[in-house]
């Protein structure tokens, strides 16, 4: 049986304050991130993607590995982040695509300012996790107006294991997350495929993937 906890979410102020003092120790959750976005790369078909735009960029990792080893060499990339420390660390591991790859500050806002239909990929890692949903509502609407037709929504997000270890992994940190938000970096697990049932999403790949017992869901959707 899950968890349900009433929604407590990190402010905008209090998730800055945390990945400014945290960021530059962000890749370590590597160990358990790295599988599922490897699912990612493998589902989303970045090979044909001419333009991407990253919500919560990170450090830059993920782009890193999208522009150099899969997307063609025309791919534009405009990745987005809250938190000036992980910007910097994002725009110091992006130098060398400087011509094609930006990286913005946040305001907190989800809306991101380019035209209409501008991406063929909208990219967001381990974001909607912290989010509240009503914010979530409005990232998606944003994902929506910003993806052309048929362009694909990326995500990945902590979520509720399947087995017994699995599920005692998610409900401990979902108990430390109704207490503490902060102690888990304002993250905690939920289903991302409650999110994207809607007439404006199409899901074409969905997966969850476990590593070290942290279970995290993977979803595709096209842009209907």
């Amino acid at each position: 049986m899950r968890i349900v906890t009433t929604e407590r979410v990190l402010t905008v102020d209090q998730a800055r304050a945390f990945y400014d003092r945290m960021g530059a120790w962000q890749d370590w959750q590597r160990f358990y991130e790295d599988p599922p976005l490897r699912r990612l790369l493998q589902a989303a078909k970045f090979q044909a993607a001419h333009s991407i735009v990253e919500l919560g960029c990170g450090t830059g990792r993920f782009a890193l590995q999208v522009l150099s080893e899969i997307a063609p060499a025309d791919c534009r990339y405009l990745g987005v982040d809250l938190s000036s420390t992980v910007a910097a660390l994002a725009r110091a591991r992006l130098c060398n695509y400087s011509d094609r790859a930006e990286v913005r500050l946040s305001d907190g806002n989800e809306t991101v300012g380019e035209p209409d239909r501008r991406f063929d990929r909208y990219v967001s890692n381990y974001v909607l996790d912290l989010l509240s949903c009503e914010s979530t509502g409005l990232l998606l609407s944003e994902a929506h107006r910003l993806l052309e037709p048929g362009g694909l929504l990326c995500l990945v997000s902590l979520t509720y294991g399947s087995s017994a270890f699995q599920k005692a992994v998610s409900g401990v940190w979902s108990r430390i997350h109704a207490a503490w938000p902060a102690l888990v970096g304002g993250c905690r697990p939920l289903e991302l495929l409650d999110f994207v049932s809607s007439p404006d999403w199409r899901v074409e790949f969905r997966d969850v993937v476990s590593s070290f017992g942290l279970s995290s869901e993977v979803l595709v959707a096209a842009r209907v």
